[in-house]
């Protein structure tokens, strides 16, 4: 078995020794999972570079991944489900999300080792085992994250390899140097601090025309002290893993280097360790370290945003047999991934990567496309696409169930469903309402200050029904509910300039007046050469501005106002033409048709629709026991949807 041991280092019980219904105490195990593959076993002969990994003396490839499991206390009384929470940047994705717990903030001084918030314990109650399993390679040097340490790729002669890179840098206040990665991680090195082919374009949209800034007014380097002596005019010093511009970075414009970078780690081995990790727990024993030895049958994987991309990476190379031949995964939910991939499995692949017009993962988006290896030898893996609105405003999500040139939809096929959360954000909503999300209490964030109020539409419930439906479809065989998303056929399908007409007419909506999307990029050469774009669509919508296609929560049914996946960047942080990544609005109706009239809106006013709170509230019970029959929503999750309505008419009918 890949996994040779599993270095336990930390046990304790969850949440202070608290009980979780039938199943009870749970505790927590935290540690390192050691592994060692073969790198010329077929089930690793798609991890690229594996084969110029150095070896130990029994000929495999070794590496070892940070761990935190949850597990009963009472073995016996796990439901023999694990949930593989594949970590987003080193941070856990599962609980938060599934429970709705507050994920912790790690950062330079603080506890590496805070204790878990089980939430509502929703994963608990039911006895799911949990792994949080690292698997990146890069991350920022933050004590706390889990992450990978594996080896680097070296050519035959034992040199480091040196390749092309394309990375791109956006900052939300002036900057006089930037480091060379996204969001504090650790940058491939400049090979040469002087190359003359390195080039620095600037642009102010994703798809808008570069421009070349001249390779004299900018530098590998940095301002500030270090161990080289600055350049006596600049102050600069030079610096592999940094770009410096004379006259300063823009906030809002976003740049994009090339350059020759140096050190090449074997990224893929990061999917590798996802794969092992789950087959140990499925298959491992006591004597490997296994904390419950044949106990756990069924395994399904939660990936968000940058780790629902790297679930559909791993299906799209079929990196889900171990090395015995078994299914690692029984099922996937590829949660907000849209219609992407990433730089998971490639020489010099930039893992926070996560811009489609970046990328060159954009194109076999459909499910049949991603899972060809998997339908060749008849897998059974399950996997759900689940998106929200933003991700079909960046432009790539339509590409899920469509073709390439938008014109006809394209069926999930028998192995997968594709689920719309309509009226959504990439998170799970923002509350209190805020159009400014501070980035103090997490320096590897950038600050996010939009036109409007975030979107406040809390889609856990639905993923929550999602891991439901996933386990019975897996375990029982019991078909889940159908796709349900945008379509052409139905007229809900439609490029975005489309919905200016209703959207436009919102008092202070501020829908975008450009759509970027994402093209076919020949990556044959960086920078790449670009192509013609994507045929990307979004959902339509109703008169006020609410989507008709996909999920529809009861908050987005029974509104108290607009709810998209769309809102433009503010000018505190530049790129005021720019959506602002990842992030929705809450457009909140006016209370009173004075105050809708005072203000020309056309949308009906909340004392215009309700006769009072209670109306309101039942309606939405109306609409949650509607989506509980379809199967959607759980049952036990009515009262959790009626509560967060009424938190909802409470802020929004305040004075």
């Amino acid at each position: 078995m890949p996994v040779t041991r599993f270095e336990e280092r930390l046990r304790r019980p969850l949440a202070g020794g608290a009980s979780f219904g039938d199943v009870g105490v749970y505790e927590e195990l935290k540690g390192t999972l050691h592994f060692a593959i073969d790198p010329k076993h077929a089930s690793n002969e798609r991890i690229t570079d594996v084969g110029l990994a150095p070896r130990n003396d029994a000929s495999r490839v070794e590496f070892a991944a940070d761990v935190s499991i949850l597990v009963p206390v009472n073995r016996d009384r796990s439901n023999g489900r694990v949930v593989l929470d594949v970590v987003n940047r080193g941070n856990t994705v599962a609980v938060p999300n599934f429970n709705r717990a507050t994920r912790p903030v790690f950062r330079p001084g603080v506890d590496p080792d805070p204790a878990v918030d089980p939430g509502d314990g929703f994963l608990m109650r039911r006895g799911f085992t949990v792994i949080s399993c690292g698997w990146q390679i890069d991350l920022p040097e933050v004590p706390g994250l889990l992450g990978l340490r594996g080896p680097e790729a070296l050519d035959a002669q034992g040199h480091r390899l040196t390749g092309r890179v394309y990375t791109q840098l956006q900052t939300p206040e002036p900057a006089a140097h930037l480091l060379l990665s996204d969001r504090g991680h650790r940058p491939y090195p400049a090979a040469d601090v002087d190359e003359r082919d390195a080039l620095l374009t600037a642009r102010d949209q994703p798809d808008g025309e570069p421009t070349t800034i001249p390779r004299d007014r900018w530098r590998f380097g940095r301002v500030g002290s270090g161990s080289l002596v600055p350049d006596p005019r600049s102050g600069v010093v030079p610096d592999p893993r940094y770009v410096w511009l004379d006259s300063g970075f823009e906030k809002g414009r976003l740049y994009q280097v090339t350059y020759t970078a140096v050190g090449a780690s074997v990224v893929g081995l990061g999917i590798a360790a996802l794969r092992d990790a789950v087959a140990w727990l499925k298959h491992g024993t006591a004597r490997e370290g296994n904390p419950a030895p044949g106990l756990l049958r069924y395994a399904y994987a939660y990936g968000r945003s940058q780790t629902g991309r790297l679930l559909r990476t791993l299906v799209y190379h079929d990196l889900n047999l171990d090395e015995q031949g078994r299914e690692a995964l029984d099922g996937i939910i590829a949660n907000v991934a849209g219609g992407l991939r990433g730089e998971f499995n490639q020489r010099f692949g930039q893992n926070s990567k996560d811009r489609p017009h970046m990328m060159d993962h954009v194109h076999s988006a459909t499910p049949e496309e991603l899972g060809r290896r998997l339908a060749a030898r008849g897998s059974r893996l399950r996997v759900f696409y689940t998106n929200s609105s933003a991700e079909y405003h960046r432009g790539d999500a339509s590409l899920v169930h469509t073709n390439s040139e938008g014109t006809r939809d394209v069926p999930s096929g028998p192995s997968a469903r594709v689920y719309h959360f309509a009226g959504t954000e990439h998170g799970l909503g923002v509350w209190p309402p805020t159009d400014r999300r501070v980035a103090a209490a997490d320096p590897a964030e950038p600050l996010e200050h939009s036109q409007n109020l975030r979107n406040t539409i809390d889609y856990a419930p639905l993923l929550r029904a999602c891991l439901v439906n996933l386990d019975r479809w897996v375990a029982e065989g019991v078909e889940p509910p159908p796709s349900r998303h945008p379509r052409r056929t139905d007229g809900t399908a439609l490029p975005p300039e489309a919905l200016s007409t209703v959207l436009d007419a919102i008092p202070g909506a501020n829908y975008p007046r450009h759509h970027a999307r994402p093209g076919r990029l020949d990556f044959s050469t960086l920078p790449p050469r670009p192509g013609p774009a994507y045929g990307s669509l979004v959902s339509a919508v109703d008169r006020d501005g609410n989507e008709l296609a996909g999920i529809k929560l009861p908050e987005v049914t029974v509104p108290l106002g607009t709810h998209t996946g769309w809102t433009l960047r503010h000018s505190e942080i530049g790129g005021a033409a720019q959506r602002l990544v990842f992030a929705g609005a809450t457009i909140p109706f006016a209370r009173t048709r004075r105050e809708r009239e005072s203000s020309s809106d056309p949308r009906l006013s909340i004392e215009e629709r309700y006769r009072s709170r209670d109306d309101y509230l039942e309606r939405v019970r109306r609409a949650a026991a509607a989506l509980v029959s379809e199967r959607y929503l759980l049952d036990e999750d009515i009262e959790l949807t009626v509560a967060l309505a009424a938190r909802a008419w409470d802020h929004w009918t305040a004075s």
